[in-house]
């Protein structure tokens, strides 16, 4: 059979292929099988194009001898090859991203990349394509020494018909031309002494590209810029007809779902066509007539009006997380002519209903099926830096998100985008604020190519939109799309390709949305006062583990805050609230005590990250809706290893910033706002709760209760309900403690709370807390695992008279190395006298990797004594310890001392 077969033979071959029968239009009929799409993942090559005489019609030929071309990672960026090939060390350990170690000059070449493979012998007599899901910035793409066609941006894809060039069954090739962005920019070195200087820069001319490459003040610059084939490449095969684009919206009204089901189908033939849309949920099928002229491509849009199955009377919700399952939904579509399958697509959907206001108010109020979210969440800056993200990793932060009690991410400037940070919002119930890619206008100037920007659009847009995470579109980050033609442009295109969403314009104006920070760590008090509805960005530091530390430098920085510090994000800037001398190590001394060296300083910043994240979210909560409609911190998922802006560390391991965001976020919380200290219940759901008990107790530092206050409540709906003042005694210590809890009217504990506090006329002096007593904590673990889980019990037990103050429990393998990523019940928990809590522990059996699980144990003022449960086994965590190094041996740089000029030797590991 020749290539110009006619679609009825290549129909007929397809249904060999696709084994599908498609008799009848009830539920009864059987599904053809998914389309057979492969990976072009391995075997592939790189090397610079100034390296390489010949072009792309001798390299896309099978055979071409590449001498001396190093292997690729595919999906994988330009440095990331080169680092998996020892050219480079890793550039996110220590100071390895030097220009003197890791030049700057990777960005302002060209590269080729190549592999061979076979179609599938099945493909014979079918169309077949070459799909890009990714490349930056600018590819040429040839097979078998033919051009196919250019990829023009890193957030369009590129799909070819490579029927010509390719013989089922037959070796053949591919090659990718990679460029760079054309204006790379010079990057701004973060140092001490030059802080963390201006963000971005001219790469934003370029528009859709990883702009945060050029170095952010959370980033230094990528010698690449992330260019390469960053998703993954693959292979498909389809008949005379090829669906794309498939998307299916919802209708809520009353309880019921009208759903409509869209998407482009494209006749790839010389002949007209006459076929049918097929479709599959749940048990119900749908058909529809389609009739395409040779060439023709047309939207099919089918509606619940004319199509009955499409009207869902007991529909499944998707409900962002807190307020109920992610409910799901997959749908299989197909064409059919001349009774054979020409294309198959899956499509995973949600059914839900988005507002965007409330009656009496002109801020932005999400409500999601009638009930008002209070959104609470992170923004992401990118996902990793060099955009190593396997879909493992992805689930491990979404997933630390959920845990949080989090409900919402922001795309900052769409540099996280990929199929499966949608997919995994989905099903985590993790809302979407998504943006286009530009930066603040102070950040980096306007598009200069914006017919290639809206290509990127659009192409965003019709990719991504069949996702119920997406809730909001946005043009640009803190500034309006510009020019012209690209503000008039993205309008249109949100008209004519997704009018269910709101698009906003600007993530820091209109509706009461206000961006700007601050981003520096400030007292719990200071984050009360607020007069706009939906914050964007409010941050502060939050300094890892003491092992994450170890993990990200060399140990002859961990005692000195120098470059190194300032490579990983904590030197003069945003985070320190650009002042002129470093700030944060001071002020950590200022309120908790000179800090006498890395574990002293590491357990003085926990305390710091869970007072400030605790009150970046309590203090918005306690205007719920009144103002307060949502707010995201600055960030909460690095793309680094950082001491700043993170709920995590860039090895997967949470903080106390993470657990004070997990135990404001609390459906049902209880609170005292520190800035009145008034007590405080923080309804999130759309029910009122009757009959709670309410406790409040005041401790001393050497934790005898000195008050008690018990009151019986009712929690609004959707409302933050203040219930007066805690009464104070009068002899207190300087700094003591306050207990919250509170319990339903069967008695069962709904949430609880404890702060430290100081005295009014010293509020912010927490040195005492060094006086505090060191409490053995009674620990006891249980085991029992399930399936590929280990899960562990954590019992903690304070039987000593005094507090234990923000014990921490850690997962390793008995060797010591840490075990990530863990998913932690909750952490960082304090005890009073005779307190218990347990804590539960989860993490993958296969990344003990044989070793059996071992839990330490460290905290402000907290050990244990080493046991063993068999299989298991707790101890103190030595190196938390503050006598575990010598005292007085901080440094706190004021000007750089000398600049890494050669690579650090010990690699980014997870300690």
């Amino acid at each position: 059979m020749t290539k110009q077969a006619s679609h009825g033979a290549v129909a007929r071959l397809l249904s060999v292929f696709l084994l599908v029968c498609l008799a009848g239009c009830g539920s009864t009929g059987r599904l053809p099988q998914a389309a057979v799409e492969e990976t072009l993942g391995l075997g592939w090559r790189l090397q610079d194009a100034a390296k390489v005489s010949q072009g792309g019609e001798d390299i896309s030929q099978p055979g071409f001898a590449a001498t001396g071309w190093m292997a690729a990672t595919v999906p994988g960026t330009v440095l990331t090859s080169l680092v998996n090939n020892g050219v480079y060390p890793e550039p996110l350990y220590g100071q390895n991203n030097r220009p003197s170690v890791i030049p700057d000059s990777l960005c302002r070449t060209s590269y080729w990349y190549r592999t061979e493979f076979t179609p599938p012998a099945e493909f014979a007599g079918q169309h077949v394509w070459l799909n890009l899901a990714g490349i930056n910035f600018i590819a040429e793409v040839w097979v078998n020494g033919r051009a196919v066609g250019n990829v023009r941006g890193a957030f369009v894809r590129g799909v070819f018909d490579i029927t010509e060039n390719v013989e089922p069954g037959q070796t053949a090739c591919v090659a990718v031309h990679i460029f760079p962005p054309p204006h790379p920019g010079v990057p701004h070195e973060h140092t001490v002494t030059a802080g963390m200087g201006g963000n971005g820069g001219i790469l934003s001319e370029d528009g859709p590209t990883f702009l945060c490459t050029l170095g952010w003040d959370w980033m230094p610059a990528m010698r690449d810029r992330d260019m390469g084939i960053w998703r993954k490449l693959t292979v498909s095969a389809s008949g005379p007809v090829v669906l794309r684009d498939p998307w299916v919206s919802s209708d809520l009204k009353g309880g019921e779902a009208d759903l409509t089901v869209e998407t482009t189908a494209s006749n790839v033939t010389d002949q007209a066509i006459d076929g049918e849309l097929h479709g599959e949920f749940s048990g119900v099928r749908f058909d529809a007539p389609v009739t395409l002229a040779a060439r023709e491509t047309k939207v099919v849009r089918l509606k619940a009006a004319d199509c009955p199955q499409l009207h869902l009377p007991h529909p499944r919700l998707w409900w962002p997380n807190g307020y109920g399952p992610a409910n799901l939904y997959r749908m299989r579509l197909w064409f059919g002519a001349d009774g054979a399958v020409s294309d198959v697509k899956d499509v995973t959907f949600g059914v839900r209903k988005i507002t965007y206001a409330v009656a009496g108010s002109e801020n932005l109020t999400i409500s999601v099926n009638g009930v008002p979210v209070m959104c609470k969440g992170g923004d992401w800056g990118m996902d990793e830096a060099m955009k190593r993200i396997p879909r493992d990793r992805l689930e491990a932060q979404i997933r630390l998100h959920r845990d949080a009690n989090l409900n919402m991410i922001r795309n900052w400037v769409g540099q996280s985008s990929s199929d499966d940070f949608y997919e995994l919002c989905d099903q985590y119930g993790i809302m979407v604020w998504d943006e286009f890619f530009q930066p603040n206008r102070s950040d980096g100037p306007d598009v200069l190519d914006t017919a290639m920007y809206l290509e990127n659009v659009r192409d965003k847009v019709r990719r991504f939109r069949g996702h119920p995470s997406i809730v909001i579109w946005c043009g640009r980050n803190e500034s309006d799309p510009a020019p012209a033609a690209v503000e008039e442009g993205i309008a249109r295109i949100m008209a004519e390709e997704d009018p269910t969403r709101l698009y906003h314009p600007n993530s820091a104006q209109g509706r009461g949305v206000r961006s700007g920070g601050p981003y520096c760590w400030r007292t719990p008090r200071s984050f009360y006062v607020f007069g706009e509805a939906f914050k964007t960005e409010v941050g502060s530091v939050s300094v890892p583990t003491i092992e994450a530390i170890h993990a990200m430098m060399p140990a002859e920085d961990w005692e000195t805050v120098n470059d190194d510090w300032a490579e990983h994000d904590l030197a003069r800037g945003a985070a320190e609230g650009r002042r002129l001398t470093p700030m944060y190590p001071d002020l950590i001394a200022q309120r908790y005590g000179a800090v006498a060296n890395l574990p002293d300083f590491v357990r003085k910043a926990q305390l710091a990250n869970y007072e400030a994240f605790r009150a970046m979210f309590e203090g918005r909560f306690a205007k719920l809706f009144n103002p307060c409609t949502g707010v995201l911190t600055w960030m909460s998922n690095p793309a680094q290893p950082s001491f700043v802006w993170q709920l995590y560390s860039y090895d997967l391991e949470p903080n106390a910033s993470l657990f004070a965001v997990k135990k404001a976020c609390e459906p049902v919380h209880i609170q005292m706002n520190q800035n009145d200290f008034h007590v405080m219940v923080i309804n999130h759901m759309p029910r009122r709760f009757e009959a709670m008990a309410a406790r409040a107790a005041v401790y001393d530092m050497d934790g005898q209760l000195k008050a008690e206050q018990r009151i019986v409540i009712s929690a609004e709906p959707s409302a933050a309900t203040d219930y007066g003042e805690i009464e104070w005694p009068t002899d207190l210590s300087p700094v003591h403690f306050v207990k919250l809890e509170l319990r339903d009217r069967q008695g069962r504990l709904v949430s609880d709370n404890f702060y430290w506090r100081a005295r009014p006329d010293r509020e912010d002096d927490f040195t005492e807390l060094q006086k505090m007593p060191t409490v053995p904590l009674d620990c006891q673990v249980v085991r029992h695992d399930e399936g590929d889980k280990c899960l562990l019990d954590v019992a903690l037990a304070n039987s000593s008279n005094a507090v234990a103050l923000l014990a921490h429990i850690q997962l390793r393998r008995s060797s010591g190395q840490r075990v990530l990523p863990v998913f932690y019940g909750d952490n960082y928990v304090s005890l009073l006298p005779g307190e218990q809590r347990s804590i539960s522990v989860e993490a993958a059996t296969a990344d003990l990797q044989g070793e059996e699980p071992a839990i330490t144990v460290d905290g402000w003022n907290v050990t244990t004594a080493d046991r063993s449960f068999g299989n298991v086994t707790i101890a103190a965590n030595k190196d938390a310890k503050v006598e575990s190094k010598p005292r007085g041996i901080w440094t706190v740089l004021r000007q750089s001392a000398s600049q890494a000029t050669k690579p650090a030797t010990r690699p980014l590991q997870s300690n």
